[in-house]
């Protein structure tokens, strides 16, 4: 059932279910390793790992992606609540060419997405079996099947090659969008991996009804695992960044405004608009008492020809990591939410357990940015190194 734990010994035969935990050998050789036990044929090292097909040799039978989602320069990400996952190519190092890497990881990232449009090509589409690192020696947790593409995001948004700098030097790599697919509660059929490697044209006989209905319809067909989080309330930890890196960054942010720091409204509304496109318009407002001030701005909703334009008022704290903002502050941004607005708390620091329970219990419509959060924007744009972010703030004032 999900959710349970196989020793290594059991591994070949094992059953394969959506958050299941497979056991490493109890130590960090190779041979110890689990996945690559589990799945035939499957390597066992990197992110990126082809099992390919015995009717030929250039094409995978399925693909492995795992990770541990703390990587600090491509910080892959999974989003349980809407299964979507967003996963970055093996292109890490500067020096080589987006498609030229040891395992080829991102010339079949190219080649898949682009069959994903070809309606002959497509049922030569690998399913990606996803794993997490599961917190203890090599052990990993299946997440599921991902599908790539995603129902919610622009096709031209599924694939896109990214320039990132790394040590002062400039290169490509891939942000691919994956979804992870509602496959039911059965296991995975061990039958099904063996015809995706031995008897591909049959193989589809043996695949859950998840990947049948991606195979036949392509985007339109993917029905995602969404799994809705029981609203709770994070404590200080989950709310602060724990890399050395990211606490760098989120320091250089609050030392560029510990003089300054009603300037920092105009970096808040600036992170907000580089999470989410679709915020625009902000606006700063006249400075309050306690010498803070707000912006306000709008959210867009809708396509071309039909769109609802949301306001939203933004408050910003450039606080110490050792402060927290609490009761006072939220409920200053709750009264001052007008009808059909909502609110946007952006902080260098986090919120104590108080004011965050009274925002989560009583539902009052606040979008929370903390320092963690901070850190993640900031990387997903580039700014993973302090004389970039410097660089950036420093335009910011212009």
């Amino acid at each position: 059932m999900s959710g349970s734990r196989y020793a290594f010994s059991e591994l070949p035969i094992a059953p394969i279910f959506i958050d299941a935990v497979y056991e490493s050998g109890g130590s960090t050789k190779l041979d110890h390793e689990p996945i690559s036990k589990l799945l035939p044929k499957t390597g066992n090292r990197g992110g990126f790992r082809v099992t390919k097909r015995a009717d030929n040799k250039t094409l995978p039978a399925y693909i492995v992606l795992y990770s541990t989602f703390t990587e600090l320069e491509w910080p892959d990400s999974f989003y349980p609540e809407t299964g979507i996952l967003k996963y970055y190519g093996d292109n890490r190092q500067a020096g080589t060419d987006l498609h030229s890497t040891h395992k080829n990881g991102n010339k079949y990232l190219r080649d898949i997405f682009k069959w994903l449009n070809d309606d002959v090509k497509r049922e030569d589409i690998p399913p990606f079996f996803v794993f997490q690192y599961a917190g203890k020696s090599m052990d990993a947790r299946f997440l599921g099947i991902a599908a790539p593409g995603n129902i919610t995001i622009s096709p031209d948004q599924e694939l896109i090659a990214l320039w990132r700098t790394k040590n002062g030097m400039r290169f490509q790599n891939y942000e691919a969008h994956f979804t992870i697919l509602d496959t039911g509660s059965e296991a995975i059929s061990r039958e099904w991996l063996q015809a995706l490697i031995n008897n591909h044209d049959n193989n589809l006989s043996l695949a859950p009804n998840a990947w049948k209905s991606f195979i036949y319809k392509g985007r339109m067909g993917i029905k995602p695992l969404a799994a809705p989080k029981l609203q709770v309330s994070p404590d200080k930890r989950q709310q602060m960044p724990i890399s050395n890196n990211d606490i760098a960054l989120v320091n250089c942010v609050r030392k560029h405004y510990q003089d300054n720091p009603c300037g920092f409204e105009k970096c808040a509304a600036k992170l907000v608009q580089m999470m989410d496109s679709n915020f625009f318009s902000f606006e700063l407002t006249r400075p309050w008492r306690d010498g803070g001030r707000d912006a306000l701005g709008q959210y867009r909703i809708g396509q071309n020809t039909s769109k609802l334009y949301i306001d939203c008022a933004l408050e910003a704290k450039c606080y110490s990591e050792s402060s927290a903002v609490g009761i006072k502050q939220t409920s200053r941004l709750i009264s001052r939410i007008k009808h059909r607005q909502f609110g946007i708390l952006v902080t260098t620091s986090y919120l104590n357990s108080q004011a965050y329970r009274e925002i989560v219990e009583d539902k009052h419509p606040i979008l929370i940015i903390t320092a963690k959060d901070i850190a993640a924007i900031l990387h997903n744009h580039g700014l993973n190194e302090i004389s970039a972010l410097k660089h950036w703030l420093n335009g910011l004032e212009k």
